[in-house]
């Protein structure tokens, strides 16, 4: 305990010297994600000192952990009782950690069907730029009174602070699962998930991708035992080995799959992430980008130049969705306007306010999302 109170103390000097001295801090945990973003600028903040599982509650579905907890650390306690983080949160190599888990806000390809990270996040301890620590939301569901602003810290990418500490809800591991697989094109594809989704099945992930001209859906199915066999006798397809399978899913959400390894072997070649309803048709994409959807995360992977931004993201727009570039190479990155697609000026002013309202010196990852903040 006492290590852990020293390795808070030394965050917080840290944050109050930054600002004092308006020296900007790139916060960092395990540093898997930080291929996204605009810019990597200033002193790293390492949070990998502050760690452990501070609380755990299985009959209460509730864990509190460090930021700096080793998110392999935390599912595999969770496992042990047989729980988990049903949003699956991408890794994306070794040493990721729970409070970049929380500031990515990215969740896998069962996202539609039982939410994203910050449905699941019931409060957070935080460092604003003021090196005071705020505590927002509590253990429980119903813990908000006015605005939640916990969930804020979700996909913020450290722009808002530091988080210290997370309480999230977690869930039983589904008793049964099953994935079934379907030869058909997008068009098809889209049809039968579009009627499947209105029907009483347990339908869980999905994943559609096309491969040397041959489309491939695949759907993954997760409840009660019952329910499970009762699916797959319905919807037909090929019932395919669990085992077998599973690394496919994480592959899936690791952004592992051969669809996304082959963005290496051609330059130029950006990773567009299109977060669109889930009852879009097929989309009007530049010629040749053929995407990987997946539909219980409302999401179409697109592999494009970074020229062809304008066209993904008007293409999405159209259907009501919204386009940000979510890999490139490093240079090219830094030379767009940023990973999100803020259209609404007014957005773009609420967006602003936060900023400064929790960072008012602008110290914390300055320009990872957008230039001016």
């Amino acid at each position: 305990m006492q290590a852990m109170e020293f390795a808070l103390r030394q965050l917080v000097d840290r944050v109050r010297a930054a600002a004092a001295a308006q020296t900007p801090l790139r916060i960092r945990g395990g540093g898997t994600k930080d291929f996204h973003g605009l810019a990597l600028r200033g002193e790293v903040l390492d949070t990998r000192a502050f760690t452990g599982i501070v609380g755990y509650e299985p009959s209460e579905l509730v864990v509190t952990a460090r930021a700096g907890t080793p998110l392999s650390e935390l599912e595999a306690v969770l496992a042990e009782k047989g729980q988990c983080l049903p949003f699956e949160p991408p890794h994306f190599g070794p040493g990721a950690t729970v409070g970049g888990m929380v500031a990515a806000g990215l969740s896998g390809p069962a996202r539609a069907s039982v939410g994203a990270v910050r449905d699941y996040l019931l409060g957070v301890v935080l460092l604003n730029g003021r090196a005071e620590l705020l505590t927002f939301g509590g253990q429980v569901m119903k813990n908000v009174a006015g605005y939640d602003v916990s969930r804020l810290m979700a996909g913020a990418w450290g722009t808002l602070g530091l988080l210290t500490e997370v309480s999230l809800k977690v869930l039983p591991v589904a008793p049964a699962e099953a994935t079934l697989r379907f030869e058909c094109s997008q068009a098809d594809a889209l049809r039968r998930l579009h009627a499947w989704g209105g029907l009483p099945l347990p339908l869980n992930a999905s994943c559609w991708v096309e491969d040397a001209g041959v489309g491939t859906l695949f759907v993954r199915l997760r409840g009660a035992v019952a329910a499970v066999d009762a699916a797959c006798r319905s919807m037909g397809g090929t019932r395919l080995d669990n085992a077998t399978v599973a690394p496919d899913w994480q592959a899936c959400r690791e952004q592992t799959l051969p669809w996304f390894s082959a963005r290496q072997a051609q330059p130029g070649q950006a990773l567009w992430r299109l977060s669109v309803p889930a009852t879009a048709p097929v989309l009007a994409l530049p010629e040749g980008a053929s995407p990987l959807i997946e539909w219980h995360g409302a999401l179409r992977w697109v592999q494009a130049p970074l020229a062809k931004g304008d066209a993904l993201r008007q293409a999405a727009r159209a259907v009501g969705g919204s386009a940000a570039l979510f890999m490139a190479d490093g240079a090219e990155q830094s030379s767009v306007a940023g990973p999100l697609d803020l259209e609404s000026s007014a957005l773009a002013q609420i967006h602003a306010r936060l900023k400064h309202s929790f960072d008012p010196a602008g110290i914390f990852n300055p320009g990872r999302m957008a230039p001016q903040w």
